[in-house]
């Protein structure tokens, strides 16, 4: 189904065409964002091309873990080119521990592109991220915890946005403790 192979438990979390963020409210009792930084940064090489820049430079970066009863299940990287404005995306710079889902899918504005998949590499810079985040940066077989992913473009008026969300491992544990519920 993907060319990426992502066992099956993951696809309908990678494919899903709605909001992540109604997703997840939907498969727990308590949701919540946490906001790890929103700053400037260089972007990574295979986001600028995508994001509309000939090559990597700064962009505003947001970086969240979305949990589901504290538990967390999906490490978010969000750009924005430094050429946007307040205009293009009047809330983004005032998030902070609100989801931006919320934010995009509420917006007649925003246009959704198409999403992308992919098992993120040991040595990507958003697999070092996560682990990190998830406080796993070092650990014995940190390296090995396999990552898939999805990132989608999004355009509101002249700006873009791109959002890649690293699904975890407990993702898969939500799925199982939902089916169970039922």
């Amino acid at each position: 189904m993907l060319a990426l192979n992502a066992p099956a438990a993951f696809r309908p979390w990678l494919t899903a065409a709605g909001s992540l963020t109604a997703r997840l409210k939907a498969h727990s009792a308590q949701f919540r964002v946490q906001c790890l930084h929103q700053r400037t940064a260089r972007c990574l090489s295979d986001e600028a091309a995508a994001i509309g820049m000939h090559r990597p430079g700064r962009v505003w970066e947001r970086e969240v873990l979305l949990r589901c009863d504290n538990t967390p299940v999906v490490f978010a990287h969000t750009v924005v080119p430094m050429s946007a404005t307040a205009e293009d995306w009047p809330l983004f710079s005032a998030l902070g521990e609100r989801s931006l889902g919320t934010t995009l899918f509420g917006d007649p504005l925003v246009r959704r592109g198409v999403l992308e998949f992919a098992r993120l590499r040991e040595g990507h810079p958003l697999a070092q991220r996560a682990r990190k985040a998830l406080g796993l940066e070092g650990l014995d077989g940190a390296d090995e915890l396999l990552l898939y992913a999805r990132r989608c473009l999004y355009r509101r008026r002249r700006g873009t946005l791109l959002v890649t969300e690293v699904f975890l491992p407990s993702v898969l544990e939500l799925i199982s403790t939902n089916k169970s519920k039922q």
